[in-house]
């Protein structure tokens, strides 16, 4: 069955990509003359395994700089759990999704569908995609991400998920907490627990496991951590060397 796909494009550019560009929302900045957004509309529909895409952005502020085959856009409402819950009142309630970020133009369609089918190896609510560092950075060796120390290696975050709709309402509110925390490191402790941040912050030697088991036991649901061979898919842009980046592999 296709997957239908929520694309993310509410946030504006009021970043460190506003040096660099004056597009009024991030999902406009321009790589060699193409707003990054489209890039990812492109793969989406180059993708076999994507049914709709709903895309959530300001009224009337990206519609006009892009084109598809039956886009379909909501109204953001500023919050990225309340952009998800937009979205999904015009989804059917029994299917599956994926969301995916606006700043990934390094994404295909052979991608998004691979992933997807790996997800399906094992049964799940959530889906969250993490790139090894050397894989990222044997592709693309100038790129600067964020990565995690677990047991099995140095990990970047994806940007895409795949969801069961069934897990929303549960999940919700400590989704909008967890997003609301992710820079205040003693209210992220309140919420994953003193004892497991302190084994992570001191020790360092949480693994994939005890990691994947920890989001499960917090939000109550199946989660699975898919280790993906396409850096695309945790390479996003949100600074100026970034998009330098983006630009120079597209060109």
């Amino acid at each position: 069955m296709p997957v239908n796909v929520i694309v993310l494009a509410g946030a504006a550019n009021g970043g460190p990509l506003r040096e660099v560009s004056s597009a009024p929302n991030e999902a406009l900045v321009e790589i060699n003359g193409k707003p990054m957004i489209q890039y990812v509309i492109d793969a989406l529909q180059d993708a076999r395994s994507v049914g709709r895409i709903v895309i959530v952005a300001p009224p009337g502020e990206v519609e006009p700089h892009v084109h598809g085959k039956n886009l379909e856009f909501v109204p953001s409402r500023g919050h990225i759990v309340d952009n998800v819950l937009e979205a999904l009142k015009v989804l059917p309630a029994d299917e599956e999704f994926l969301v995916v970020s606006s700043d990934v133009p390094l994404v295909t369609g052979r991608i998004i569908d691979e992933l997807i089918a790996l997800c399906r190896q094992r049964p799940a609510d959530l889906y969250y995609p993490i790139v090894e560092r050397q894989v990222a950075e044997a592709r693309y060796p100038n790129v600067t991400r964020t990565y995690v120390t677990l047991r099995e290696g140095t990990f970047t975050g994806g940007n895409i998920f795949l969801v069961n709709p069934a897990i929303v309402d549960r999940v919700e509110p400590k989704i909008r907490a967890f997003l609301d925390y992710r820079k205040s490191p003693a209210k992220m402790v309140s919420l994953l627990g003193l004892g497991f941040t302190l084994r992570y912050l001191l020790l360092r030697n949480l693994s994939l496991k005890e990691l994947e088991e920890k989001v499960s036991s917090l939000l109550d649901i199946k989660g699975a951590v898919v280790i993906c061979p396409w850096p695309e898919v945790g390479i996003d842009v949100d600074k100026p060397s970034d998009l330098e980046l983006m630009r120079a592999v597209l060109k």
